[in-house]
């Protein structure tokens, strides 16, 4: 039996400013710096493309048997909470052998809470 090849989703909010996209893309940039291996994809909520249906489909094009989605969002809000479980439902639907999980919103995470309390003390 082979290993799950895994894609990575990073998916943000979006917006119509392309200036936006700097900070999630640089995200992606130090995934691939640390593991040059990964496949690893932006997505977006609304406003910019791609979507999440679009960076799957990229990624299992890629060869990616497993997507991880990881919400770039500060909180728990409607889009975690309602939108992003039932798009990836459909994932699911439409891509039945692809093993799709999904993350912990980033906000939630300590060490980032911890390295935005230390950005906002020294600022």
């Amino acid at each position: 039996m082979t290993a799950a090849i895994r894609g990575i989703v990073l998916l943000a909010h979006g917006s119509r400013d392309e200036r936006w996209r700097q900070p999630i893309e640089a995200v992606a940039g130090q995934v691939l710096q640390h593991y040059p291996a990964a496949r690893v994809a932006c997505a977006y909520m609304e406003l910019a493309t791609p979507d999440l249906h679009a960076a799957a489909a990229a990624l299992i094009a890629d060869g990616a048997s497993a997507i991880r989605v990881v919400p770039l969002f500060l909180g728990m809000g409607k889009h975690a909470r309602e939108d992003l479980p039932l798009q990836l439902d459909a994932l699911r639907r439409a891509w039945p052998e692809i093993d799709f999980s999904l993350a912990n919103i980033v906000g939630e995470a300590p060490e980032l809470v911890a390295l935005l309390a230390r950005i906002a003390l020294e600022s």
